[in-house]
């Protein structure tokens, strides 16, 4: 029987791994198209019930689709020659003979001659955004400085195109990224030359899985993908994925010291851990799938796609990553071999230090932690106001200087055309009245088709100010049954509907990761505790980013959607160290350890397991600060500063603390707050395989 048992030990993981293999065959072909399905027109992260966003999807009904919207502006700051308005207008008319344009271009001189704008449209491009890139870049050559005279393409079109270049970073450049940050990170923690491989090669296994799996929803159910959010999901894989591959690997590093056979090891592991991993993808989940509940369609697409990384990562850590090492048994910990029977070296390590003095004065440790997080998060009343379109950028493209360069030349005017979707019956009434509404500085009718008829709106203000936001509002209540859209409505959108989504996606999500939490620690107060923890990181956090993003970063605005995302992820991964470290505790607890003593047991059992986590996490969200966005730069430093606050100040003082301070009503109402004084639990002895 014996004999038996240990040919299927040694068989198990070899079937495994060929179902792996079958697996990554299967899906092989999908994965590879993710990227024929990604895309990053400005309906894909617009609001889905905004004005702004059924005029944009109204215009690319129009006849020649969707219109591709440029300003070609040129400058000389000492004035502008006759010479110079020739080469302008020669390039301009090259410019239309090489391609089908919406209308006469006109230019538009400024008060002081120094500037000249030319305002282009073409439907060439269609919905195509390689076809709109190939025309903004064509038209940038077509257009080009010479003799002094300074040329510069903007517009809308020109500011899609090359945010579209900062996206396209967010493939191949930020896996590789990340893929070497977490190496690094994994040969410093396990200081083995084989053993940081292993989850390495595991967690791209599950990317590759998840790049599939994203395909096929994308498939199925219209699942939008965007730059972002595929990018967001390549470091969910590796983050999540590497924090679980720790613990597991932690885990059956103590393990091989009591059985024989690694097989034996590996299954008290997944044993003992198994349910935290669990709980811990569980609450990652729930919470991303809150974002479905969000209006905005750059949030409600991150949902699926976030989980769909955190699920592919949590099966191939807990099915691929045993059966491999498993395989390679104890020479894959080389040099540092777990020894059957023995025992790690007697060492008083850091967190045992910290836990010491967590223990001695709980309560005070708890005050000095939450007087600490409530002074970081008053930096959220320094954060800057919503970015701007021309501030969007870490380095500035040319569509940026361009707008500048408007904003200097014609500041009481707009180069950025409000966009106006009427019902063709009724276009002459809607001319009538955008002609009389305040802050209208000129009107011009477009194409008409499919019962529709286009209006381009030039406000009196320059884009994005109070003054031109008043002029969208006056004309979104005076003209009923149409749709004003354009790119300064469209940040109006999202900047509203972001404050809506905070208002419903927030308490979904920590309702969801509340009920989890209780059902895996069968405790109110435990739960309890977890979740104001992790809402106090992300406040100390965003307070952080308000003290450094416009004074130290130069940044002159924040994403309307940076709370709202770094609550999300924060809270549902912020918990899974919280999982972690109570999970340990209750295991303590339940083998007979006093409430004190589990506590200080758990956090020098697992206090290294999390930190590296926590340092990998939060490794893999920093590399999105080296990206082009200001969005995903202040995502990044959030989410990083979040995490390594949560685990280092709050898992290591504040939780340990609070559960010496609180004993065993920690766990009320369960049954660890009412059990008896225990005895001394027995030693684990090994086990023979």
């Amino acid at each position: 029987m014996g004999a038996e048992k240990t040919k299927g030990n040694r068989v198990i993981p070899w079937v495994v791994l060929a179902l792996w293999i079958g697996v990554l065959a299967a899906v092989s072909p999908f994965a590879a198209k993710l990227a024929d399905v990604q895309h990053d027109r400005i309906t894909d992260y617009l609001p889905a019930s905004a004005d702004s966003t059924k005029a944009a999807r109204l215009q690319e009904q129009l006849p020649g689709g969707e219109s591709t919207e440029l300003v070609l502006v040129y400058h000389r700051g000492s004035g502008l020659t006759p010479a110079d308005r020739a080469t302008a207008q020669e390039q301009v008319t090259r410019v239309a003979g090489e391609h089908t344009l919406t209308g006469t271009p006109r230019g538009v001189p400024s008060d002081d001659g120094t500037t000249l704008m030319y305002p282009v449209a073409s439907n060439e491009p269609g919905t195509d955004e390689k076809k709109r890139d190939a025309f903004v870049e064509a038209v940038r050559q077509e257009a080009h400085s010479e003799g002094g005279l300074t040329v510069e393409v903007g517009g809308s079109g020109a500011l899609a195109t090359d945010a579209g270049k900062v996206y396209e970073s967010l493939g191949g450049p930020l896996l590789y990224t990340t893929v070497a940050v977490v190496a690094v990170l994994l040969i410093l923690i396990y200081r083995s030359p084989v053993l940081w491989l292993v989850p390495l090669v595991v967690a791209g296994v599950s990317n590759y899985l998840s790049m599939g799996v994203a395909y096929g929803l994308n498939q199925a159910f219209g699942t939008t993908v965007s730059g972002q959010s595929s990018g967001i999901m390549t470091i969910l894989v590796f983050g999540a994925g590497t924090d679980y591959a720790l613990l597991l690997v932690s885990r059956y590093r103590e393990e091989l010291r009591r059985f024989e056979r690694p097989s034996d090891a590996m299954r008290a592991a997944l044993r003992g851990c198994g349910p935290a991993v669990l709980a811990s993808s569980g609450t990652v989940a729930a919470g991303l799938l809150c974002l479905l509940a969000a209006d905005l369609n750059s949030n409600r697409a991150m949902g699926p796609l976030g989980t769909v990384g955190v699920l592919c990562a949590l099966v191939a850590m807990l099915t691929l990553l045993p059966a491999v090492l498993v395989l390679l048994g104890r020479r894959v910990f080389w040099p540092l071999v777990p020894a059957y029977g023995s025992t790690p070296k007697a060492r008083r390590s850091l967190f045992a230090v910290m836990g010491s003095s967590a223990g001695r004065r709980p309560l005070t440790v708890l005050a000095g932690g939450a007087v600490l997080l409530g002074t970081l998060a008053l930096g959220t009343l320094n954060l800057p106001g919503t970015v701007k379109q021309e501030d969007a950028f870490v380095d500035r493209p040319e569509s940026v200087a361009a707008m500048r360069t408007l904003g200097r030349a014609y500041p009481e005017g707009s180069g950025q055309p409000v966009d106006v979707l009427t019902p063709a019956a009724r276009t002459e009434a809607t001319l009538a009245a955008i002609r009389g509404t305040e802050g209208v500085a000129d009107v011009r009718k477009g194409r008409t088709g499919g019962g529709w008829t286009e209006i381009s709106v030039t406000a009196a203000a320059p884009p994005q100010t109070a003054a031109e936001t008043a002029t969208i509002e006056r004309l979104r209540e005076r003209l009923d049954g149409s749709y004003v859209g354009g790119a300064s409505a469209q940040q109006i959108d999202l900047k509203d509907t972001n404050a809506r989504d905070r208002m419903i996606v927030v308490p979904l999500v920590l309702l969801s990761v509340l009920l989890i939490l209780v059902v895996l620690l069968r405790s109110l107060v435990a739960p309890l505790l977890l979740t104001a923890a992790v809402v106090a990181v992300w406040g100390a956090a965003l307070g952080l980013g308000g003290l450094l993003f416009g004074p130290v970063f130069g940044f002159e605005g924040t994403d309307p959607g940076l709370g709202l995302l770094s609550f999300v992820f924060l809270v549902a991964l912020g918990v899974d160290y919280g999982i972690f470290l109570m999970h340990r505790m209750r295991e303590e607890s339940l083998r007979g350890a006093e409430p004190a003593a589990a506590a200080l047991t758990a956090l020098r059992t697992t206090g290294g397991v999390i930190a590296s986590a926590g340092l990998v996490l939060a490794a893999t969200f920093a590399v999105l600060t080296n990206m082009g966005l200001v969005q995903l730069v202040e995502l990044g430093f959030v989410i990083a500063v979040g995490v390594l606050l949560d685990t280092f100040l709050v898992r290591t003082y504040l939780v340990t603390s609070a559960s010496v301070a609180l004993g065993r009503r920690m766990w009320w109402p369960g049954r660890l707050s009412r059990a008896p004084e225990p005895r001394p639990a027995p030693a684990r002895e090994p086990v023979a395989g």
